[in-house]
């Protein structure tokens, strides 16, 4: 099941970063109560703001992707390397391979061969990540003033360096004086690193080694930057090849094999989307797209746009190729299959992400948005699956956030009974992934004054509340943080729905107030989030204002009278231990 993007969750690892490619891991800060409580304000905004899954249509796993490459099963990892893993060469035997009892020993990565004879991108993206790793390794080893470590790592990426080096030249289509110059570069360092590091082995001297350090650490590190740019280059030829054999080709199964090969890059991270989009993929792909003999093809090439345009570069050249247009078009089209106009929702729903602060300035969206949002719905309510409803559910959250005349057109439109409808439906929406969505549109509408009697009609304030209770069901990260978003997202449709007393009242029928102190009181409840406790705080009061005679008096002394500051600190510290 595909999950849209956003919300924080994170992004899987992956070989997708080489070199200065790397990620940088975030540091979590202590806060004071006051700060937290801040910070829980800013991250309901946050939320308010954002679909599950992240970056990239990354998010929503979409149909037939394959695996990453390093990231399957361990065994079938191990029968795919088997073969590459025969020999070493001769250098690595003896210079960097001496019998040793250390326990990281045994996870030195070998690999002899490459992925095949005329296989360049596979070639560049298996051993970029073996040598990234070992750059990596080699910067913990130095960190820790392994010395011997240090430098029998340095030997064996030499020759990983050396294999790619001539592997790629033998299956290369051609070589350039940029390409051989970063060569040369990359094996002078290489070379450089491990006469420095053989060195530093016969130094005994404390001040003298700490000196030889910082040398090491530099070359290390413009060894990892030569190396980068070689990469980056080395992908960017053959990117261009991709595209190019794209336009030209007339042949449906030609251009089929070159779309997949270029989904498969994309999903190796941001990096490669970049390039894709620069050397001309997205408009490539959008010629795909409006071409009639390659209707077939829509949904992969849609699936490929849909990841590239998890980038910047990749949106604007959408919007330079009449992007939305062509959308707009696919998804009003009813002769196109259910897949195809998913697709084209997905798409849609990327190039709308919150997340992504380049996409709200996409002016020529505005002009298809009422034809996009009627296709939208009805492709929600005519969805034979979850994943169809969750990708055309996800594009309509998402638009509701770039723009307020969305929510106008959806009550419109009665969105608000689709949506309700299909809650009832656990073919269509049997996750909390898709429920986040639903309750994304519903607090966005539920700005619109006349929005509470659309809710109160069709039996809404019961399907909130039951999203107050929403619990996962297999208890991974992901799914814990959806069902966090819900309960967050349904408290925050309850606070501005219940300004219309009926509502309020209603709600209070319906036992929401025990639920919402619940939800306060117990951190096992709200999986101890705070943006969750604040949300419910602010929904208990707003109720509580309305009919206060639904509150005990130490309920109403404790969550309601004090300041929301002092409510929260007394909530979130129920959960500490002072044993």
């Amino acid at each position: 099941m595909r999950r849209p993007p956003g919300n924080g969750e994170a992004a899987s690892e992956g070989r997708g970063s080489w070199g200065l490619w790397g990620r940088q891991e975030a540091r979590r800060l202590d806060c004071t109560g006051h700060d937290r409580c801040s910070q829980a304000l800013l991250q309901i905004g946050i939320n308010m703001m954002a679909l599950p899954g992240g970056r990239h249509l990354d998010s929503i796993p979409l149909p037939g992707q394959r695996l990453h490459l390093m990231q399957v099963d361990s065994v079938q990892r191990w029968m795919e390397d088997l073969k590459l893993m025969t020999e070493c060469e001769c250098m690595c035997v003896l210079q960097a391979k001496p019998i040793s009892l250390e326990e990281d020993a045994q996870s030195d990565l070998i690999l002899a061969g490459g992925p095949g004879p005329g296989d360049p991108l596979q070639l560049l993206l298996k051993r970029g990540w073996v040598i990234s790793t070992e750059l990596r390794r080699i910067g913990q080893k130095l960190a820790q003033d392994r010395w011997a470590r240090v430098h029998s790592m340095s030997v064996r990426l030499t020759c990983h360096a050396r294999s790619m080096v001539s592997e790629y030249s033998a299956v290369s289509r051609s070589s350039s004086q940029e390409m051989s110059q970063l060569e040369k570069l990359l094996m002078e360092k290489c070379s450089e690193l491990s006469a420095v590091t053989e060195r530093c082995l016969q130094v005994e001297n404390e001040h003298v080694l700490k000196s030889m350090k910082a040398c090491v650490s530099e070359t290390l590190s413009t060894l990892g930057r030569h190396f980068g740019q070689l990469l980056e280059l080395a992908l960017t030829r053959e990117v261009q090849a991709l595209v190019r054999k794209i336009n030209a080709s007339d042949n449906i199964y030609t251009t089929e094999s070159t779309t997949g090969n270029l989904f498969s890059l994309t999903q190796e991270g941001a990096p490669l989307c970049r390039i894709i989009a620069k050397e001309g993929g997205v408009v490539a792909l959008f010629k795909v797209c409006r071409q009639d003999s390659f209707r077939c093809l829509y949904p992969q090439a849609l699936r490929t746009l849909a990841s590239i345009c998890c980038v910047e570069e990749g949106v604007h050249q959408l919007e330079k190729v009449d992007g939305v247009l062509c959308l707009a078009d696919i998804l009003t089209d009813d002769s196109h299959p259910e897949a195809t106009r998913a697709e084209a929702a997905a798409v849609v729903a990327q190039v709308t992400s919150p997340h992504l602060p380049f996409t709200q300035h996409l002016g020529s969206f505005l002009e298809s948005m009422e034809e996009i949002v009627t296709a939208l719905i009805k492709l929600c309510q005519e969805a034979s699956s979850g994943e169809v409803f969750l990708l055309a559910s996800a594009a309509l959250a998402n638009i509701t956030f770039f723009d307020t005349m969305a929510c106008e057109m959806l009550l419109q439109l009665n969105a608000i009974r689709v949506l309700l409808e299909a809650c009832s439906d656990k073919q269509r929406v049997d996750t909390p992934y898709t429920r986040d969505q639903i309750v994304t549109i519903l607090a966005n509408m539920s700005v619109l004054e006349q929005c509470a009697s659309d809710i109160i009609q069709e039996n809404g304030v019961q399907l909130i509340m039951g999203m107050l209770s929403e619990k996962p069901r297999s208890g991974t990260p992901a799914e814990v943080a959806a069902c966090e978003r819900v309960q967050q997202k349904a408290a925050v449709t309850l606070a501005r729905l219940s300004r219309d007393p009926e509502v309020a009242r209603e709600a209070v029928r319906l036992s929401c107030m025990s639920r919402l102190i619940e939800l306060c009181r117990s951190p096992s409840e709200r999986n101890s989030s705070d943006a969750v406790l604040v949300a419910c705080l602010a929904a208990l009061r707003r109720l509580a204002g309305v009919c206060p005679e639904g509150l005990q008096d130490s309920d109403f002394q404790q969550l309601v009278q004090p300041r929301l500051v002092d409510s929260f600190l007394l909530c979130s510290n129920m959960e500490e231990s002072f044993v």
